[in-house]
């Protein structure tokens, strides 16, 4: 017998009960469906990631107050870290003792500064204010930043006017989403407004941000130089809330965080054991994060992957019942001389078919519920400000699943195959 006459065979086995085959392909087609959609959710978190931090820059080191021992992101990565309390320099009080709250200053910028491999220094200066315009008033986050550095080590696109000066003190760039979304009236270059009882002028509007993990280019933000802010919201003089430092190459990134943590310790009279700051480049972030979704893209697909089995042992049933369906016909082709081995073939083929039908018909269903999560816009990716996340269904993954779920169903037919290629032909055409 021909390959050809065993798959016409196969596939004719199939045509014949069409109800239950469709049955035996819907936990095929659930389990790859559940998979493609899980892992290019996974595969799209990860692109979105790469694209956000790509923007950011590979040579940029961020230096926070506070330290993390838990092994997540030291400090405040959104530049809010802490703002040094009020006028007592930063100390919390209590009728027993007093707690230092860590804080960075102008000397550890001064130390940031004298490493060789930086380029530029952006000490940012972060809280909240209240903001009034036209008798309407919100509650703003607000940067100081340094204006002669600001745009090295943060990627800013105006929309319209200009960007800060050193000159500048009661000039502010706001984000899209403050100048268009948040009063009645659009705020436009030349606006007066007023931020905490303080009078400033909008002298530039920034274009939509969609920045990943809050550094710099926020749609909501107010920016204004360090002095006003220092001037304007509740935060002590000369404290940073977070440090952003160019590497001179991002070749030599992680050596120069390093030197940075060595420098630090020794200014700030540490240990590594009472560390009170973290150093972290952009690409350790990324690298986190990356880890963190591949770690849940298994996780999930693991689970998903359940239905495949359950899947695998439907086409196992429906194979053994077509097995004893056809028992008579199996005597009647070893009586014309049909060997075990072409029978073996025709039942492996035709689990293997309904691994390929479920798997191709699985991936389409896969890619549609990929495109509307997608189009919903329903996943969030953590510590992404603003951040939805695509999905992203390339064609090895489509390649991937489709043969999987094909092996799944030859393996699956094994066993029912091998039962009726051993069948002696004399008790097949006596099965009632």
């Amino acid at each position: 017998m021909k390959v050809a006459d065993s798959f016409k065979l196969s596939l004719n086995n199939i045509l014949h009960r069409r109800l239950r085959a469709w049955l035996t392909l819907l936990g095929i087609i659930i389990g790859v469906a559940a998979v493609v959609s899980i892992i290019s959710i996974g595969e799209g978190a990860q692109t979105s990631i790469n694209q956000q931090l790509s923007g950011f820059g590979a040579d940029i080191i961020t230096i926070t107050a506070g330290f993390s021992r838990a092994g997540g992101f030291g400090g405040d990565f959104r530049g809010g870290g802490p703002e040094g309390g009020g006028g007592d320099g930063g100390r919390t009080r209590s009728s027993t003792n007093t707690v230092e709250t860590p804080k960075l200053t102008t000397k550890d910028l001064m130390i940031i500064r004298s490493n060789p491999n930086i380029s530029y220094v952006n000490g940012i200066v972060s809280g909240r204010g209240e903001m009034v315009f036209l008798a309407e008033t919100t509650n703003a986050t607000i940067q100081g930043v340094d204006p002669n550095t600001w745009t090295q080590t943060i990627q800013v696109t105006l929309a319209s006017g200009r960007l800060l000066s050193a000159s500048d003190s009661t000039a502010i760039v706001i984000g899209n989403r403050l100048a268009n979304s948040t009063f009645k009236e659009p705020l436009t270059i030349g606006r007066k407004i007023t931020i905490e009882d303080k009078p400033f002028t909008v002298v530039g509007i920034l274009a939509p941000a969609g920045t990943g993990l809050g550094f710099g280019g926020g749609d909501s933000t107010v920016y204004m130089t360090q002095n006003s802010a220092w001037n304007t919201i509740d935060v002590n003089r000369d404290v940073f809330s977070s440090i952003q430092a160019k590497a001179s190459s991002a070749d030599i990134v992680e050596t120069v965080t390093d030197e940075l943590t060595q420098s630090l310790l020794i200014s700030r009279k540490v240990t590594t054991r009472s560390q009170n700051f973290s150093v972290t480049s952009s690409q350790a972030i990324k690298e986190q994060i990356t880890s963190v979704t591949q770690t849940l893209t298994l996780f999930l697909g693991a689970i998903a992957a359940v239905s495949l089995i359950v899947g695998a042992i439907g086409v196992a049933n429906s194979m053994f019942t077509s097995v004893l369906e056809k028992t008579k016909e199996i005597g009647i082709l070893k009586a014309l001389g049909t060997t075990n081995n072409e029978i073996l073939t025709i039942f492996i083929m035709e689990s293997g078919l309904f691994g390929l039908l479920g798997g191709i018909i699985g991936v389409i269903i896969g890619m549609l519920i990929s495109e509307i999560i997608s189009g919903l816009g329903v996943i969030s990716i953590p510590m992404i400000r603003g951040g939805a996340g695509g999905t992203l269904v390339s064609p090895q993954l489509i390649i991937i699943a489709i043969f999987l779920s094909t092996v799944i169903g030859i393996i699956s037919g094994v066993m029912p195959a091998r039962a009726a290629s051993k069948m002696k032909p004399v008790d097949a055409l006596r099965y009632e």
